[in-house]
């Protein structure tokens, strides 16, 4: 029962992370990344399966690949994170935000955009798509 429980919680955990990383798509102040690197750390927990449909997925393996075995951030990915940030206190800043709320963001936005423009550029690994193997995934 505990067992059951157990992995109920990391699956819902890595099923809530992967739908708000997707949501953060396209809702401004909604981060992608943390979000798929949360699931990418609770699906191994929860089902291997589905580990290895996040590892494999065509537009989420590569990035969460790139983290794993470079700690590398696309560059496609660096500067979207910067204009989507820059959009998103825009938006604050236009809807009247208090100057408090404004102050806050812009700090921690910057903070986020300087840790993500300072990783290095992820280098494609070839033509062929790198396999991860169950061992590779725990380990993340």
């Amino acid at each position: 029962m505990r067992n059951t429980l157990v992995g109920l919680g990391w699956r819902t955990l890595a099923y809530v992370s992967i739908g708000l990383g997707a949501a953060g798509l396209v809702v401004p102040l909604l981060p992608t990344t943390p979000f798929l690197l949360l699931a990418a750390w609770a699906a191994p927990k929860a089902s291997p399966r589905l580990a290895h449909w996040l590892w494999q997925h065509p537009r989420m393996g590569p990035i969460l690949q790139a983290w794993r075995h470079q700690r590398a951030v696309p560059r496609r990915a660096k500067w979207l994170t910067a204009v989507l940030l820059a959009l998103s206190w825009l938006l604050l800043w236009l809807g009247s935000a208090p100057n408090h709320v404004l102050i806050t963001t812009a700090a921690i936005f910057c903070c986020v955009v300087t840790f993500v423009l300072t990783r290095p550029d992820a280098t494609p690994r070839g033509s062929e798509r790198h396999q991860v193997s169950t061992a590779m995934i725990r380990r993340f």
